[in-house]
């Protein structure tokens, strides 16, 4: 059981050690190939061959998921009509650890001739594929993970790490930010926190609970109750927003005048004034933090007069997926 563990211990030593030793390879050519990319007119095609390919189609969707159009295209289909989706305007990632990938050598007279620009992903500097490209990166390894050092191990992951490398930069050189992947991932938590926005949650219309200052809580009570919102605005004669109650308010308030009767007394003798607002534009996920710091659970939404035109409340934000 020892030996197993430790041969375990050893593959992850290996690939650790692969992929560190990289870091001294970061150098003028990745700067090179960034370059290619970040002036990429059309889209990034990567293609391998074998483990090569898997860690190829990962490399594009790594691509395609941070803001660069990306497709994977194995290179024994490009030889029989696939080759038809590139065009001059792309640029060629090829991915082969020995370079001599008989599958995608025999792509490169016809990459030449479409003036294709090509970036390769190898650990022999001097082979075919090398000698043919417009930017080598180097992800050689000392040696695989595989104990007969025939199974695609160290190799596979260093050349997985270099695309990472190279999506990241891109993105960062690109300036990509978390709206950018929120848009292409609107399905993810993070798109729903940076995409959705309160005017997308929030109750508008006569689904607003509202009195006036005058008001006596007893039918103050009724409205609450009847909206379901466990609050109630408070406007003016002009229906400006100038208070709120809460449920809160009023456990607080019976809890202080326990023998008397409350039902008879105006709003505006009770309303918290000042309530919290937001903007019906701000994101959901910027509500929730306001509800975090003030420790409410309800937000009203004002318009530039000053009047109430929705309330967001925490329940709606659950239902939502933004918390």
């Amino acid at each position: 059981m020892k030996t197993l563990l430790d041969e375990a211990k050893k593959v992850l030593q290996i690939e650790a050690e692969a992929i560190s030793n990289l870091v001294d390879k970061i150098d003028t050519s990745f700067l090179a190939a960034l370059e290619l990319l970040y002036k990429c007119k059309g889209r990034v095609v990567v293609t391998g061959m074998g483990k090569s390919g898997i860690i190829g189609e990962k490399i594009a969707g790594t691509l395609a998921s941070t803001g660069t159009l990306a497709l994977f295209m194995h290179p024994a289909e490009g030889m029989h009509g696939d080759l038809g989706m590139v065009s001059k305007q792309d640029v060629l990632i090829a991915l082969s650890n020995s370079g001599e990938t008989e599958e995608i050598n025999r792509l490169l007279p016809s990459i030449k001739r479409l003036g294709i620009k090509l970036i390769a992903l190898t650990g022999n500097l001097n082979s075919t594929l090398a000698n043919n490209s417009d930017v080598v990166l180097d992800v050689g390894v000392k040696e695989e993970a595989c104990p007969l050092g025939l199974v695609p191990t160290a190799s596979t992951t260093a050349t997985l790490a270099m695309g990472d490398a190279l999506a990241i930069a891109l993105f960062k050189k690109k300036g990509f930010k978390e709206e950018d992947f929120a848009l292409l991932h609107p399905g993810g938590t993070l798109g729903r926190k940076l995409l959705l926005r309160v005017e997308d949650v929030m109750h508008t219309g006569g689904a607003i609970p509202k009195v006036t200052e005058g008001t006596l809580m007893r039918d103050a009570l009724f409205e609450m109750t009847s909206k379901r919102l466990g609050i109630t605005t408070v406007v003016d004669e002009k229906d400006g927003l100038v208070g709120i109650i809460t449920d809160g308010d009023l456990r607080r308030l019976m809890e202080k005048r326990k023998n008397e009767d409350i039902w008879d007394l105006k709003v505006k003798e009770i309303m918290t004034k000042n309530p919290k607002t937001i903007s019906d534009k701000a994101l959901c996920a910027t509500a929730v933090a306001k509800m975090e710091e003030y420790t409410i659970t309800s937000l009203l939404i004002t318009n530039k007069q000053h009047k109430v035109i929705g309330i967001v409340h925490l329940h709606d934000l659950l239902k939502a997926g933004v918390v």
